[in-house]
Formats: C-alpha cells, structure tokens, sequence
C-alpha cells in the first residue's frame, strides 16, 4: 500500500448554507454530485474533484480539532485578497521567504483555519 495523495476533508457544520457559502461563494469552489447517504451534507469540488465534504451536524464544533489547518494551491492572489477585503473578513498574508510564493490565512464560518497558497504569487 502507497498512499497516493489527500483525497479529501470533511467539515462538520452545523449551518450547511453558510458552509457552502463560504467555500462556493468565496473560495469558488462547485457543489456537485454527492452519494446518497440519507444524511444532509455537501460534496464541493475543485478541479474535477470532491475536494471539501460537508456534513451537518446537530452543534457546532468551531474548528477545535488535532488538525491545525487545511490548505489549497490556488491562483488569483489580487483577486481573492480583494474578496476577503470587501467582505470585511480577518486575513493573515505572508510572503514565503526565499520564493515568489504568498499565502493568506482565513477562518471558515465553522472556525477551521484555511490556508491559501498562490506558489508563483499570483
């Protein structure tokens, strides 16, 4: 056995609207298909793939978690820097040393801090 690469994460919302709304709405991720489990949740995808899977829970767990953060390699460094600015969201920028690479740090609706990576700076 090879582990091949992470094949996804799973949020547990208590608001499954504002979960969406963040990582669709914000992050540009697309709601698509998801199996029938008989339970409420989201699979949102990124590149063709079911990157973040939501799944709805009676409380709220505000991101407290053995997991530090999770992290996406994105572009559009201006672009989404100027989304969290009009949104009036908290961001943490950094310049990577060493690289042309930037990274902005945000916390979900549901307390999980999210790191955005843009490896060539843009």
């Amino acid at each position: 056995m090879a582990v091949q690469g992470v094949d996804h994460i799973n949020i547990c919302t208590a608001d499954l609207d504002q979960c969406k709304a963040f990582y669709c709405g914000i992050l540009g991720l697309e709601e698509g298909w998801r199996p029938p489990f008989g339970s409420p949740g989201a699979w949102l995808y990124g590149g063709g793939s079911p990157l973040v899977h939501v799944s709805l829970t009676d409380e709220a767990r505000n991101g407290e978690s053995a997991v530090d953060h999770i992290a996406f390699a994105v572009k559009g460094y201006d672009e989404m820097r100027g989304k969290f600015d009009a949104l009036g969201m908290e961001v943490d920028a950094y310049d990577v040393p060493d690289t042309p690479a930037k990274q902005l740090f945000v916390t979900d609706p549901d307390g999980v801090s999210v790191e955005l990576n843009f490896s060539d700076g843009t």
